[in-house]
């Protein structure tokens, strides 16, 4: 494909060197960079990717995307934009074929729910016969080929390579997670949505975002570029919903638990397997448990009525839907403990979980094991504590991924959330395996265990990098212990 025809949509400044020359690839990292590539050099938070210019010319790269100010070797093709972060999306955009225009492509954005409410958007229309794609923070699809993800937002390059893949595959659907740094970095640029849902928005990212004002911002980014023919699906409920589509040019359809709204669902019954919802007048069951779970199976609901799925059919097969890996996902062991993994790691996600498994079963004994992330933002640690104390019987902090902090210190930060009862009921155990076999052996017969913060990661990361973490492989193997 033709430079030119590549850069087109990139907010091009000037080419210096020939724009008719031929790119058979575009590079967003110098190191997968060969011969014939167009190499973006993109400022990102941790790295500038202009420093890596002459290293991307070292593997044979035919032209530069860059901007203004940047030193490209004599002889090499220079491309200067106004924006890399903008311009390396549509440059993918347009290499790939413009693949998001050709399927139905789905973004969810907000705090908490992206991940179950993108899965079971997925799992529902491959119940329906569709081939489907699913980008997430967990995995991504192709049909049914997993392929491993880094970030809930992958960047432009990868994103455009998978969607191309799907519609060369024969996927109708993609449904994807949206977020707020993938939206301030620009990496969804150049992509066509037919639907965007707003989950909800509470505290998170403020490590990166520094204020709740900016995050904000950044969610509704999303909304604002959605074009005429697309739909906006905003959950009332939450406060910001209506700033969300302020000037959005998308049709907007609103769900609602507690207000009136064009889509309405309540809790009729709820036990430990699951509950019984009313949906539109319409009754349902789903062995979810949870009001999140609410919100989460009526924004799949009114996503799949808006792509053309009739109610009824639709409300079925959300009903035979499980969660995705590592939310509220149950292990039962001896002395009938039930285990609960879950992602949970703001303060609004752990309130969610804790309240949900505390009205299921207020009999049984409710043990919270939870940490908090190093190198991130320190003012949710004490919240997080506070939540804890709020529901849980026993509660145990230990480590979670604390990378280059050290985690007797992060810790520390979480224990100053603890109230005076708090502290009679709450344990430190920095060894998050050791903390997780302690709270399985000690606990009530009968008791609930939930681990808070993991979810569907199988890895640790420390001060000394990344390891194999598995608290399903860890739990499984502490019940076989006990046997």
């Amino acid at each position: 494909m033709k430079l030119g025809d590549i850069v087109k949509d990139c907010g091009v400044i000037r080419i210096v060197g020939d724009p008719g020359i031929e790119i058979n690839a575009v590079c967003n990292d110098s190191r997968k960079v060969s011969g014939g590539a167009l190499f973006a050099a993109v400022r990102g938070c941790g790295n500038d990717g202009h420093a890596y210019i002459d290293s991307a010319v070292s593997r044979g790269a035919s032209a530069i995307l860059c901007e203004e100010g940047a030193t490209v070797p004599e002889g090499v093709t220079a491309v200067f934009c106004k924006s890399s972060k903008r311009a390396v999306a549509m440059a993918a955009d347009a290499f790939y074929g413009h693949p998001s225009g050709k399927l139905e492509l789905v973004g969810i954005t907000g705090t908490n729910g992206k991940t179950t409410t993108v899965t079971m958007l997925y799992n529902l229309f491959r119940s329906l016969g569709y081939e489907c794609g699913l980008l997430s923070t967990i995995a991504n699809y192709i049909g049914s080929e997993k392929r491993e993800t880094a970030n809930t937002t992958s960047d432009p390059v990868t994103m455009n390579a998978l969607l191309a893949e799907m519609v060369n595959r024969g996927c109708s659907f993609c449904f994807m997670e949206v977020s707020s740094i993938g939206l301030e970095q620009e990496r969804v640029a150049g992509l066509e949505f037919r639907a965007g849902i707003f989950s909800n928005l509470t505290h998170d990212h403020l490590d990166y975002h520094k204020t709740f004002s900016e995050y904000l911002r950044c969610k509704k980014l999303f909304f604002d570029g959605l074009g005429k023919d697309a739909v906006a699906i905003i959950n009332t409920d939450d406060r910001n919903a209506e700033i969300m589509v302020q000037n959005c040019a998308a049709k907007v359809v609103r769900y609602s638990c507690k207000n009136p709204a064009d889509h309405k669902c309540r809790i009729v019954e709820q036990g430990v397997e699951g509950m019984m919802l009313r949906v539109d007048g319409k009754e349902m069951w789903t062995s979810l448990i949870g009001a999140h779970n609410a919100y989460n199976i009526l924004a799949v609901y009114c996503t799949a009525v808006e792509l053309g799925v009739a109610p009824d059919e639709a409300l079925l097969h959300i009903s035979a839907l499980k969660a995705a890996k590592g939310r509220l996902e149950t292990l039962h062991g001896p002395r009938k403990v039930s285990v609960v993994i879950d992602y949970a790691h703001t303060p609004d996600a752990l309130e969610n979980v804790l309240s949900a498994l505390k009205e299921v079963a207020p009999e049984r004994q409710l043990v919270c094991l939870f940490g908090c992330g190093g190198d991130r933002d320190h003012s949710k640690r004490p919240e997080m504590a506070a939540v804890a104390c709020k529901y849980a019987d026993r509660i145990i902090i230990t480590s979670d991924n604390s990378r280059s902090e050290d985690p007797e210190s992060i810790i520390a930060e979480i224990r100053t959330g603890l109230d005076l009862a708090g502290r009679a009921r709450t344990i430190s155990i920095t060894d998050r395996k050791e903390a997780i076999r302690t709270a399985i052996i000690t606990c009530e017969e009968g008791a609930i265990v939930l681990l808070a913060g993991k979810g569907h990661e199988d890895y640790q990361i420390d001060a000394n990098g990344k390891h194999h973490f598995s608290e399903h492989e860890i739990v499984n193997e502490i019940f076989k212990s006990l046997s």
